[in-house]
């Protein structure tokens, strides 16, 4: 689930009715579950960690991949056996798997009581109350978002960093991702509603902001007039309280070089960039129908270091994708290799319903695509130890957001790049930006001392 919950919840309140939400997924489905507990706070449910003490059970889903969607049906199955030791318990799926199932997650999972869809968050209270009221199963998907979106409430998870969704769905097709069947098509917030969602965040004490999107980086080409990502960096950058403000996850296509000069020149605006090219190899990408080639890429990641040399550069890979050779497989280690990605996020192809790939022959066997991708993994860990030992000796600004996980008696934290940093340091400093001198640096984090 979600780590500690924010301050101004108070836990140790008994609330008429208690929610606990699971979820699986990406940051979008995480800013959805905060949504999600914002919505349920007016009609009275408050969060909970502990399932067992739950009058409400959500499954905030996730389809990008098929051993994601099989560990949904996994936990529906445990949380039935937890309802009927507590006449009166509603379970409620939602967001991916139950924007793609529907109707059909009744069947496959008997018990729940609740279905909604990406574009119908907004009517969660709704569909809840109805549940209650009736007795019977509420299953509701809308195949749109609506025209006048409806901004929701929000529960925060912790009070210093914070999601913001800027833009909804993908106008993309690639052949391998079921997202724009899930998400739907791109429809951008208005830079004003952001603006004052991120004000909002400032006068709460938020340091951080993460703008969010499936393609964070086509932010503003559907409103009128146009803006671009490097408008909304600007805007916010007028804002001296909110000390970091990131964005996740764009396509290299749409990452025009105003967004880069925007990182570089606004003071708030972090030097991260998460930018998925999924191979690195030409034909592979074309297959996908990602829309560019590995030189266009290669150009992207020059743009980036001649204007922000210090820049942290991350990607996506898929290995195994339908008819991929050996050689076609070992240009994407090549490629990473070349780059030299601060990190990667890696993953063996998964078919998935509603698209094309999904029904093409040449499948790669499962122990070949397994085998490519703990090579690839080697590399990848190997790579990122290199970049993070260039840091060794330096100085780094370090947001701190809590105690490590590994050692509660350090404190973690990130820098403006991402990268995780461990240090001993008072619990005071935790929501502070901290100088920390780096001493030691592993593949995933690094560790120093305060300056």
């Amino acid at each position: 689930m979600f780590g500690q919950l924010n301050a101004r919840i108070d836990m140790n309140q008994a609330p008429s009715k208690s929610v606990y939400i699971e979820t699986f997924g990406c940051q979008m489905n995480k800013s959805d579950s905060e949504h999600m507990l914002g919505l349920l706070e007016e009609i009275g449910y408050q969060p909970t960690l502990e399932l067992k003490e739950a009058d409400l059970m959500i499954l905030n889903t996730c389809a990008i991949r098929g051993g994601a969607e099989d560990k949904v049906f996994s936990y529906l199955g445990a949380w039935r056996r937890q309802k009927d030791k507590r006449p009166g318990t509603l379970i409620a799926v939602g967001v991916c798997v139950a924007q793609d199932a529907g109707e059909t997650m009744l069947q496959r999972a008997p018990g729940v009581d609740v279905v909604f869809g990406t574009h119908n968050l907004h009517r969660l209270p709704e569909l809840i109350l109805k549940a209650k009221e009736t007795g019977r199963p509420v299953v509701e998907i809308f195949q749109e978002l609506p025209d006048d979106l409806p901004e929701t409430p929000v529960v925060r998870l912790n009070s210093i960093s914070a999601w913001v969704s800027i833009i909804y769905g993908c106008d993309y097709n690639c052949t391998y991702c079921i997202v724009p069947y899930v998400r739907g098509r791109e429809k951008s917030r208005s830079m004003d509603s952001v603006a004052q969602e991120v004000e909002e965040l400032a006068a709460s004490g938020f340091k951080e902001v993460t703008l969010l999107g499936q393609n964070v980086t086509a932010y503003g080409h559907d409103l009128d007039p146009k803006v671009h990502l490097g408008h909304l960096l600007e805007r916010l950058g007028t804002m001296d309280s909110i000390k970091r403000v990131r964005f996740i996850t764009g396509h290299p296509r749409d990452l025009n070089p105003e967004i880069i000069d925007a990182v570089a020149q606004v003071p708030n605006a972090c030097e991260f960039f998460h930018l998925p090219i999924q191979s690195g190899d030409d034909r592979t990408l074309r297959r996908m129908a990602r829309g560019y080639k590995v030189d266009f890429y290669r150009k992207q990641v020059e743009q980036i270091r001649n204007k922000i040399p210090d820049a942290a550069i991350t990607t996506d890979l898929i290995v195994g994708f339908p008819g991929e050779t050996e050689q076609e497989f070992l240009n994407t280690v090549s490629l990473v290799e070349e780059i030299c990605f601060d990190a990667c996020n890696t993953a063996a192809y998964s078919p998935r319903p509603h698209t094309p790939s999904a029904n093409w022959d040449m499948q790669v066997p499962a122990d070949l695509k397994y085998e490519r991708l703990r090579f690839l993994n080697s590399v990848v860990t190997e790579v990122s130890h290199r970049r993070n030992k260039r840091h060794l000796g330096s100085t780094m600004e370090v947001l701190v957001e809590g105690r490590s996980e590994r050692n509660p008696e350090r404190l973690a934290g990130r820098t403006r790049t991402n990268k995780i940093v461990n240090f001993e340091g008072p619990e005071a400093l935790i929501g502070q930006l901290a100088q920390v001198e780096i001493a030691t640096a592993n593949a995933w984090a690094l560790r120093g001392a305060l300056k």
